[in-house]
């Protein structure tokens, strides 16, 4: 058994991606030693970078939004997100290629964004306007009342200046966000532009409270950047400091349990007996994996009724391709969007539709990071880091990636993306030039990330499970045995792992106030 080598408080962190790094942090900031332990042999977690052949590929996270997450995360050391990330501004923000229609470029702005909408629907850009001015006070209000909260006291919710939006309140969360969008505009290709946030979310349009209309805000109004070195970067600059603040961060080392004497967990159990003691325990471990694997059924605060009901989110296909030559049809980001938009969803998050019958989305994204970052590919080459939206079923199997062969389910559906990139945005020889290729299914989400059914974002963003209804940062049963991650609140996303780990330190403090900490 490990002892503590002074009389500083111990904390434990179980996982080393964005949320565990962040905590880490933020736990040596005030005052704690810790030590973060992941099972696998590099940071990042689910954010994970593979390099084959001279191809660099990010494994996990594309989309920098929310950058004031991460401007106020650096600010809480003192330092400037410029001080430890290398931003590009991305024009356009992406494009689209929409189903029987020529690709547009969407260019992040709001001038830029409603003169956009004006041209393919006759006054859908002053809808925009209106929908953003919506947008952008709904993300001021998640920032000062939901997301930097445990919702530990009545204070985010109870306000007196909340108290006039309380109705308005009532409809965002219980109007859908595609009958929230579908009153601004007819132009199908309008609809999905602001209903596509969803998939970001781990959610479907109609199940997705439209006060998650405010993503709109980050991508068309805040902008879309990439941090040079992909978010291997954004993950090495947590782990610098992460490290700063003296924690140590063990990998190759893989919790069986939680140990616990009364209502106090004492600290973990590894995988080969060694146990390591510690005052606070942060799981940032899938949350169901934790309760039901990491904690005796006397121990759980979720137990397996708890899941039951609920929607695990999306589960996805990923395809890492190197391709020779370049790539002009293509800009950093692209979602290829079909004209059959209600059924594509229907087969991920529903019974699979009769045409497809492993359940796959043709409504797809396609990053090229080459494009703005040189360092991901050979020289004359593109990378290309598709995800294809699936059901979370472990049934579909394995990729490549990490095995010596992928599952037929994952290959098809692989073959199937690349011919529909191939299709839709002029590149007939596409597969011809593809010089590598590797991809990830739901049963290395599972099997690598602990991940619930396989999903590869987390838990869907409907009505029950999200703000105060997404369930709670600490345990019911071990007093000092809290929660941090993409699976607990306040979300999924890079940036709501950060904001996540903030709340375990408000937590600890007794901090019941909404809004963020104080910066330095």
């Amino acid at each position: 058994m490990t002892p503590a080598a002074n009389d500083r408080e111990t904390a434990i962190v179980i996982g080393a991606g964005a949320a565990g790094l962040a905590t880490a942090a933020l736990l040596g900031r005030e005052g704690y030693r810790v030590t973060v332990l992941d099972r696998l042999a590099a940071i990042g977690g689910r954010s994970g970078e593979e390099t084959v052949d001279g191809f660099r590929f990010d494994t996990g996270p594309s989309w920098y939004l929310m950058p004031d997450a991460f401007d106020h995360f650096f600010a809480l050391f003192g330092k400037r997100t410029a001080d430890v990330l290398d931003l590009v501004d991305l024009t356009p923000a992406y494009r689209l290629f929409a189903e029987g229609h020529p690709p547009l470029d969407v260019t992040s702005g709001r001038a830029e964004a409603e003169a956009l909408f004006e041209s393919i629907e006759p006054g859908a850009g002053r809808a925009l306007g209106s929908y953003l001015d919506s947008a952008a006070e709904t993300y001021d209000m998640a920032v000062e009342r939901f997301l930097y909260t445990t919702f530990s006291g009545v204070g985010a919710v109870a306000d007196a200046e909340l108290l006039p939006r309380y109705g308005e309140l009532a409809k965002l969360l219980t109007v859908p966000l595609d009958s929230f969008v579908a009153r601004r505009c007819r132009d199908t290709r309008l609809r999905q532009m602001l209903t596509y946030p969803a998939v970001f979310l781990s959610s479907h349009p109609s199940r997705t409270p439209s006060m998650y209309h405010l993503m709109s805000h980050t991508d068309l109004v805040q902008g879309v950047q990439y941090p040079q070195g992909g978010f291997t970067a954004v993950m090495e600059a947590l782990h610098g400091l992460a490290v700063e603040q003296g924690a140590e961060i063990r990998l190759g080392a893989d919790v069986a349990a939680i140990t616990f004497q009364g209502r106090r967990a004492t600290g973990v159990r590894l995988v080969g007996g060694e146990e390591i003691r510690a005052d606070v325990v942060v799981s940032c471990a899938d949350l169901h994996h934790t309760e039901t694997r990491l904690l005796p059924k006397a121990k759980r605060t979720y137990p397996e009724r708890y899941f039951a009901p609920r929607d695990p989110g999306l589960g996805t296909v990923l395809v890492m391709l190197g391709v020779e030559g370049a790539l002009p049809q293509l800009a950093h980001h692209n979602l290829l969007f079909s004209s059959e938009w209600g059924p594509d969803f229907e087969a991920v998050f529903n019974a699979p539709e009769p045409a497809r019958p492993l359940g796959a989305s043709r409504s797809i994204y396609v990053s090229k990071p080459s494009a703005t970052d040189p360092s991901t590919a050979p020289e004359g080459c593109e990378n290309l880091f598709v995800l294809v939206p699936v059901p979370p079923a472990e049934s579909l199997g394995h990729g490549d990636m990490y095995r010596a062969q992928a599952s037929p389910a994952v290959e098809r559906i692989a073959d199937a993306a690349v011919a529909q990139i191939a299709e839709w945005c002029g590149i007939a020889d596409l597969a011809e030039h593809v010089v590598v290729r590797r991809t990830l299914g739901p049963a290395d989400f599972a099997e690598r990330y602990n991940a619930w059914s396989g999903g590869s974002i987390g838990p869907a963003h409907t009505l029950r499970q999200s703000a105060f209804f997404r369930g709670r940062n600490r345990s019911k049963k071990l007093d000092n045995l809290l929660y941090a991650g993409a699976t607990t609140l306040p979300g999924v996303g890079v940036p709501m792992c950060l904001i996540s780990a903030e709340n375990v330190v408000k937590r600890l403090r007794g901090d019941r106030s909404p809004g963020p900490l104080e910066e330095r």
